[in-house]
């Protein structure tokens, strides 16, 4: 796929744009690259740049798939409330936090302004943070499930979005798409 490109558009230096998304096997782009060479279409420096294009594909494609945390910030939290509508009332009266979502036969109620900031859970002990949630971007279960247990941590499926893990003290952390 890639030689007859090339060759259609009678390229003779390769560009990172004519490799990457391709589906092309590494193999035959190798291949290709050394036959050229070999035959004296490509230049020595034409082959080192092609061989270097595409290490640097595959760490780039590489590091796409990995979790970053840089970027990360507070998602939400979740606290349990014994009474929703008193709590509801407080968040909307003291921020201006509108309802963004609910899930009534789950017992919660989302505010926020344009996103979550604050998940309210019908349960006991009130007063108890459930949860709270780090936003990444590019998240992705697998990636987060590897991620974490490279570290040492045990990800759990959480009862909604993300991956779940417990901090020293048995804090539950969430982490999910930003």
């Amino acid at each position: 796929m890639l030689q007859s490109e090339l060759q259609s558009r009678n390229c003779r230096n390769f560009c990172l744009s004519c490799i990457q998304g391709k589906g092309v096997a590494l193999e035959s782009i190798i291949s290709d690259l050394v036959t050229r060479f070999e035959k004296g279409s490509l230049s020595r420096r034409e082959l080192v740049s092609g061989l270097a294009m595409l290490a640097a594909s595959g760490t780039a494609s590489a590091a796409q798939e990995d979790i970053d945390f840089k970027g990360a910030d507070i998602d939400h939290v979740s606290i349990h409330v014994a009474e929703m509508q008193r709590f509801v009332d407080f968040y909307q009266k003291m921020f201006g936090f509108s309802v963004v979502s609910q899930d009534q036969p789950g017992g919660i109620i989302r505010l926020g302004n344009t996103k979550v900031l604050v998940s309210l859970n019908r349960g006991s002990p009130a007063g108890l943070v459930d949860h709270f949630a780090i936003g990444i971007p590019r998240f992705s279960r697998e990636s987060a499930a590897r991620y974490l247990t490279q570290r040492g941590a045990t990800p759990l499926e959480g009862d909604y979005a993300g991956l779940h893990i417990k901090d020293p003290d048995g804090i539950n952390v969430q982490i999910s798409q930003r």
